[in-house]
């Protein structure tokens, strides 16, 4: 089966054929690094791992751009609101340079403990100024753009298109109630190339000279301009969040046919909101979740990752602490038994069991299909015509897509003292001194012991 991926610009699966027939150039929206990685940051960067892993898998070589948004995105959605990262910085007393430097070093630390694998190029706004103003530049020539008092903008009304993306009327892309409207924008969808730094109010620490004026970029205009310089003007994939279709997303494709005369991006794919007990995640409504709140409750984050894939990628997902528990306790047992099974050794392995690989297989390359990937996993767990040897070599496989950190489980060999605490336990289970046997269970239990009571006695399943 091939590869098929879903294209939110023709809104249709499509069977994935690279630009180049080995290679796949994949442009990631980074984060703008003013606050904390929330966990609905969290579930978009599983998914797009999931997706370079798939491809990796697939036999593909992936050069990964992403970048980190440093500058230039304001609040309001159509270039009229404060600077996030400014604001921040006055909020905590610190320079825009620090907040940007410690909220990005906390968003790579996020990532590795989710097991997201490092893009193959990370790329700041503010180290490719001069990129987004040739690009602008650009734009300009091909009389795409203009200038009004406070910056250059873009002329949406020149793309044919604009909406194709969106699939939305051209009336209902317009500046939201809290943004301010801007009277010399020529179209309400028009959005700011380069913004020039104010004449009144509080200097900006970050901001550039330009042949238009001291200021700084647009958000829109740096993954159009960083995604060109590292991945040239053919890109295949570029991923981000539903919520980057209708502006983000919308404007850098008009971008880059504005600047190029063609799109760029051959297929476009989104990630589902992720909501928090049935509701929108947002700070006013107390429900704003980061990884430190999942690690102070005890929770290993690749718990959190598990709880991902257990819902498709295009799906929304409901977040409650029950849920993130069962994703917990789930991953102990996958942990618990793989860590009774044979270690492998290379006389040991074999071929793996080869239908739950073609199954896997035909899964993952159906959109990505994570949860029914996991029921083939869980389904090769139960059955015991194969040697544990092989089941591990056809998990490791597996695991090389998921990310669930399978390699990492140490064989579990049971020591002598926890084998006569179990004879003894099943001894008193024997005599129906219940009691007496389930103290012993809680005492292997406290020691991180798994048992399981079966007609043909107690095994151990595991140490957690």
């Amino acid at each position: 089966m091939k590869l098929k991926i879903y294209n939110s610009l023709t809104k249709k699966k499509e069977v994935f054929k690279p630009i180049n027939k080995d290679k796949v150039r994949m442009y990631t929206c980074g984060m703008t690094v003013y606050d904390h990685t929330h966990i609905g940051n969290m579930r978009t960067y599983i998914n797009t791992d999931i997706l370079r892993r798939v491809l990796e898998y697939s036999g593909f070589e992936v050069k990964q751009v992403e970048n980190v948004t440093d500058v230039g995105h304001l609040f309001g959605d159509r270039d009229m609101g404060r600077d996030k990262i400014e604001d921040s910085a006055r909020k905590a007393k610190k320079s825009a340079w620090e907040i940007a430097t410690m909220y990005e070093k906390e968003f790579f630390e996020t990532m590795q403990a989710l097991n997201v694998k490092m893009p193959t190029i990370v790329c700041r706004a503010t180290e490719h100024i001069k990129e987004m103003i040739d690009l602008i530049k650009k734009i300009e020539k091909n009389e795409f753009s203009y200038k009004t008092s406070d910056g250059i903008y873009f002329n949406t009304s020149r793309i044919k298109d604009y909406n194709k993306l969106s699939g939305m009327p051209l009336e209902k892309l317009r500046e939201g109630a809290r943004v301010e409207k801007n009277p010399e924008k020529l179209n309400l969808t028009d959005f700011a190339l380069w913004k020039f730094s104010p004449k009144r109010g509080p200097r900006r620490q970050m901001e550039w000279d330009s042949p238009w004026g001291i200021g700084f970029p647009g958000w829109h205009i740096e993954c159009s301009a960083m995604g060109m310089k590292y991945l040239g003007e053919q890109i295949d994939i570029h991923t981000g969040g539903v919520d980057h279709i209708p502006i983000h997303h919308t404007n850098e494709r008009a971008q880059n046919i504005a600047a190029t005369g063609h799109p760029i991006v051959n297929l476009w794919f989104h990630n589902a909101f992720l909501k928090v007990e049935g509701q929108r995640m947002g700070k006013s409504l107390g429900n704003f979740f980061w990884m430190k709140d999942i690690t102070d409750k005890g929770f290993n984050p690749l718990a959190f990752r598990y709880l991902c894939l257990n819902t498709h990628y295009r799906s929304e997902t409901n977040f409650t602490w029950e849920a993130l528990d069962a994703a917990q306790t789930a991953l102990n047992r996958l942990y618990c038994e793989v860590s009774i099974w044979d270690p492998l050794t290379n006389t040991a392995i074999k071929t793996g069991c080869t239908e739950y690989e073609k199954e896997f297989l035909n899964a993952i390359n159906d959109d990505l299909s994570i949860p029914k990937a996991l029921s083939i996993v869980w389904n090769l767990f139960k059955d015991n015509q194969f040697s544990t040897s092989d089941k591990h070599k056809t998990l490791l496989k597996m695991d090389k897509v998921l990310g669930l950190g399978i390699k990492g489980v140490e064989h579990l060999e049971i020591s002598e003292d926890v084998k006569k605490l179990i004879a003894e336990r099943e001894k008193l289970r024997k005599e129906k001194n219940w009691r007496e046997a389930d103290k012993i269970r809680d005492q292997l239990g406290e020691r991180g012991y798994l048992l399981e009571d079966t007609p043909e006695g107690t095994i151990v399943k595991g140490k957690l």
